[in-house]
């Protein structure tokens, strides 16, 4: 079994004069971010491998997150990831090693959501619900597959475990 995590930056801020990669994130970003490593370390979500946008937020995403959830993962920064298409994000995927079982990637609407509509076909109908909402900032979607390698992945093959979001996991409006 294989597990894709796609976990979508936290809140932005937009500075004025500074080109949208270089974007960071807000102080309710930063606390968002800090607030879903936590949530990850505690459900044991750890990926083996993560592969972040090159974007600052993205950066500051995984760093906030990483820190706050006191884990030390390899990771890649892979300038494909920003501003791609689902096909494009698909294709990044199936390129992984399959010694690599549980992969994250830290990355950007609309392209997250739309490679996480692409690949799911069934699931925890209450995840499905608030991922039909919005994949809001900082929302981490899980989804595992029956698949022996990466390069296996399809539409509508995965089964979404959770759709965790700063806002449900509690505390955050």
């Amino acid at each position: 079994m294989l597990r894709l995590m796609l976990f979508r930056h936290a809140h932005a801020d937009r500075p004025a004069g500074v080109d949208d990669h270089a974007r960071p994130l807000s102080s309710r970003g930063q606390d968002e971010a800090r607030r879903m490593g936590g949530h990850i370390s505690e459900l044991g979500l750890v990926p083996d491998l993560v592969m972040v946008s090159t974007s600052r937020r993205t950066q500051e995403t995984w760093e906030a997150s990483s820190r706050s959830g006191g884990f030390h993962v390899e990771k890649v920064d892979d300038p494909r990831i920003y501003e791609s298409s689902a096909g494009d994000l698909l294709e990044v995927v199936r390129e992984q090693d399959a010694a690599h079982a549980c992969i994250m990637l830290v990355g950007h609407n609309p392209g997250m959501e739309r490679l996480t509509a692409w690949l799911l076909d069934r699931g925890n109908a209450e995840a499905i619900a608030r991922l039909q909402r919005e994949f809001a900032v900082g929302g981490l979607a899980v989804l595992d597959f029956k698949a022996g390698s990466w390069a296996e992945l399809d539409v509508q093959s995965g089964h979404l475990e959770r759709f965790d979001t700063p806002a449900s996991i509690g505390g955050l409006a």
